[in-house]
C-alpha cells in the first residue's frame, strides 16, 4: 500500500522529547512564574512530588505534570495564551489526522482533541442541530437523528441531551448492514410526521461488530428527494485502522457529503482514556457559539470547555513516534492475526460476523458458554439473557497464544455439544 503523508512524519525519540520540551517552555510555567490571573496551576505538590527525579526521559509525563489547559478550539480564532506551546502540537496533530488520514485541505477544517468519541459525537449533533435552528429556522421537532441500530450509545445520549427524535435503522442480522428498505420506510414515516431536517450518523467500525456503513445509502435517498441533511462519520473505533486497508475508501472528506468525523484515540492508538478527536468542515463549528463574555482568550466552541493539553501532547507523541508506515505495519499484524483466527473458526464450523478490514469478530452466542465468556472476558451484545453475540477484539495485547487457548476451549465445547 502506498502511503503519502504531508504532515504525519516519523520522529526519533529524541526529536519527540525535544519538541515537547520546546512546547512546554512556550507555555506559562505555573511552578516558576507569578501568574496571578489564571484559574489554573501546576499539579498539587503534596501528591505529585519529585517529578524531576523520574520524569527526565519521559516527556509526555512531563506534559501531564505541567497540566496545560487547552480550553477552546485552536483552529478557530485566538486561543488561551498560557498554553500556546502545547496548543501548537495539537494543531500539528489535527493536520496529521484531518489532512493526511481523512483528506482535508489544511485550513479548511476546525477541530479539537475531545474527551473521547462520545463527546465528539455529541459535538457533531449539537453543531448540526444549531445549524438547522439558525440557518434553516427549523423547529426542534422538525429535526431527527438517523443512525443504524448498531450505532454507539452516544448517539442516543446526544438525542436525549439535545431533545431530538432518534430514528434507528434496522440492520441485517448476519451482514450487519443497514436494511435499505427499512430505512426508506422509516424515512417516509418521518417525512409524513413533519420531519424536514436530518442529522445522519454513518459508522466506520461499530463498537460491537466493527461493521462499516455505506453512507451512500443515506445520502442517495436524501439527495434524490432534495432533503436537508448533514452527515457525520462515527469513526471512533475504525478511524485509525480502516483508512489504511481500504484502497477504494470514499469515507473521508473527499466525499462532499461528509461534514464531520469523530475518532477515538484511547482504543486503537492506546492513548490515555479521555482522548478523542473531532473534525468538521469550516463554517460549521461556530453554530455552537454561545454569546457570552468569557475571561479566557478566544471563544470556546467545545462541549467540555477546559480540557487536558497533555492528552493532545500524548496523541501527537504516539503518531510521531510511529509515523504512518510503522503504524500501517502495526495494524497489518493485528489484521493478520484476525484473519488467522477467522480461518480457524471456519474450520470449526463456528458462525461469526467480521468485516475483513477490521479486527473485531462477533461470534454467535450459541457457541459460547458462560464459563468461556467469563474466562476470556468476552463482551456480549446484550447483558440480559437473550444475548445473541459475543465480541472478540484483537488488540495489541492479544497474542496468538491467547487466541489458541480460546479456540481450544471452543473446540472442546463443540465436542461436548
Amino acid at each position: 500500500m502506498k502511503i503519502q503523508m504531508t504532515y504525519w512524519k516519523k520522529r526519533s525519540q529524541d526529536e519527540v522529547a525535544s519538541e515537547i520540551k520546546s512546547a512546554l517552555q512556550n507555555n506559562v510555567d505555573f511552578a516558576n512564574t507569578p501568574s496571578l490571573g489564571y484559574p489554573a496551576s501546576r499539579l498539587d505538590e503534596k501528591v505529585f512530588t519529585n517529578e524531576n527525579l523520574y520524569l527526565g526521559n519521559m516527556p509526555v509525563l512531563q506534559a501531564y505534570m505541567a497540566n496545560p489547559n487547552h480550553i477552546g478550539c485552536h483552529t478557530f480564532g485566538t486561543s488561551e495564551y498560557a498554553s500556546k506551546g502545547t496548543q501548537a502540537l495539537e494543531k500539528e496533530l489535527l493536520n496529521m489526522v484531518a489532512c493526511d488520514l481523512f483528506k482535508m485541505k489544511e485550513g479548511d477544517y476546525d477541530g479539537y482533541v475531545s474527551s473521547g468519541g462520545t463527546e465528539a459525537n455529541l459535538q457533531a449533533v449539537w453543531m448540526y442541530r444549531n445549524y438547522f435552528l439558525r440557518e434553516k429556522n427549523a423547529n426542534p421537532s422538525e429535526i431527527a437523528i438517523i443512525a443504524s441500530e448498531d450505532s454507539h450509545f452516544s448517539i442516543a445520549k446526544a438525542a436525549n441531551l439535545l431533545m431530538l427524535d432518534y430514528i434507528q435503522i434496522p440492520v441485517h442480522t448476519e451482514e450487519r448492514s443497514v436494511k435499505a428498505s427499512a430505512f426508506e420506510a422509516l424515512m417516509n414515516d418521518a417525512l409524513m410526521s413533519g420531519k424536514k431536517y436530518f442529522i445522519v450518523i454513518s459508522n466506520m467500525g461499530t463498537s460491537m461488530f466493527g461493521s462499516v456503513d455505506n453512507p451512500d445509502i443515506y445520502t442517495n435517498y436524501m439527495q434524490e428527494r432534495g432533503l436537508s441533511f448533514k452527515l457525520h462519520i462515527d469513526a471512533d473505533f475504525g478511524g485509525f485502522i480502516y483508512p489504511f486497508n481500504e484502497l477504494e475508501n470514499h469515507i473521508d472528506f473527499n466525499n462532499p457529503h461528509i461534514s464531520s468525523i469523530a475518532v477515538d484515540a484511547h482504543e486503537m492508538l492506546q492513548a490515555p482514556f479521555g482522548t478523542g478527536i473531532f473534525i468538521c468542515r469550516k463554517g460549521l463549528i461556530e453554530n455552537v457559539l454561545v454569546n457570552d463574555k468569557s475571561y479566557a482568550d478566544g471563544v470556546d466552541l467545545t462541549v467540555c470547555g477546559s480540557r487536558s493539553g497533555a492528552n493532545a501532547v500524548a496523541l501527537w507523541a504516539i503518531l510521531s513516534t510511529y509515523g504512518p508506515h510503522k503504524w500501517y505495519e502495526k495494524i497489518s499484524i493485528l489484521l493478520m492475526r484476525t484473519d488467522w483466527f477467522c480461518k480457524r473458526l471456519d474450520e470449526l464450523g463456528i458462525k461469526y460476523y467480521r468485516d475483513p478490514r477490521m479486527n473485531i469478530i462477533s461470534i454467535h452466542a450459541e457457541y459460547i458458554t458462560k464459563e468461556i465468556a467469563e474466562r476470556f472476558q468476552l463482551v456480549p451484545q446484550k447483558k440480559e439473557i437473550n444475548n445473541t453475540w459475543y465480541k472478540v477484539l484483537i488488540m495489541s495485547h492479544v497474542e496468538m497464544e491467547h487466541l489458541k487457548e480460546l479456540l481450544l476451549s471452543l473446540e472442546e465445547q463443540a465436542m461436548i455439544s
